[in-house]
């Protein structure tokens, strides 16, 4: 994995985010580095990004020891309790809040954590997030608890079409705005320029800057239930 490439397939990224309506210098991406090895993470704080996006505890810690300076990790994945207190120290946010319980379990051990709630999107019965109703509550949850509720986060259902995409994308940002949050995870290697197009602050950007995942083992890039937050 080399930094130019990155480089080169970041620009691509840009003029695309440009041409969806919106200042790419606005626009924060999130290297989603799953499944690739160490050298991803290195490639991509060469080209600049230092914001680097892992859905699973064990492969962020395990890239720890060998990221460049200034690498800011984006922790994607569910929230499990038993594996706060190692990550707690590392995480610069907090992708996938969806209940009480892992605010509360949060603040404990990252008081102040800034934190996105996840909202769930469709009927993917699988997937986390809470829905939109429910939103509200768990902000305000969340805040009570201490956490620094900074916006939302949301995945396009699965095997939806364009305008349910866009569709859902619009109903989370209209919802963050009514929250006064300003902060749209929202858009993945295949839907970003319609995320852009609804307000994105931030993109989940895997495939589009560092080609297909190694195929085979856990971290291989499928679709399936549990692949929910993958660029």
């Amino acid at each position: 994995m080399r930094a130019e490439l990155v480089s080169e397939r970041l620009a691509q990224v840009r003029d695309r985010i440009a041409g969806a309506g919106a200042d790419p210098g606005l626009v924060r991406v999130v290297a989603v580095t799953k499944g690739f090895g160490a050298d991803a993470v290195a490639a991509a704080v060469g080209a600049g990004l230092f914001d680097i996006g892992e859905n699973y505890a064990k492969e962020l810690l395990s890239k720890l020891g060998d990221a460049p300076a200034g690498a800011r990790w984006h922790f994607l994945g569910e929230l499990q309790r038993n594996k706060l207190s190692r990550l707690a120290p590392h995480v610069f946010l907090w992708h996938g809040l969806d209940s009480a319980a892992e605010a509360e379990a949060l603040a404990i051990r990252r008081p102040a954590a800034a934190v996105l709630v996840e909202v769930k999107l469709g009927g993917d019965g699988p997937r986390h997030g809470v829905g939109l109703e429910e939103v509200p509550g768990l902000v305000a949850g969340a805040g009570a608890v201490g956490l620094d509720v900074q916006g939302l986060m949301a995945v396009a259902p699965l095997r939806a079409g364009r305008t349910e995409v866009r569709q859902g994308f619009r109903a989370v940002a209209d919802l963050a705005k009514s929250l006064g949050l300003p902060e749209l995870s929202m858009g993945m290697s295949d839907d970003f320029e319609l995320a852009v197009a609804e307000g994105a602050t931030m993109l989940r950007l895997g495939r589009a800057l560092f080609g297909p995942r190694p195929s085979g083992g856990p971290a291989a890039d499928v679709r399936s239930a549990r692949v929910t937050r993958l660029g």
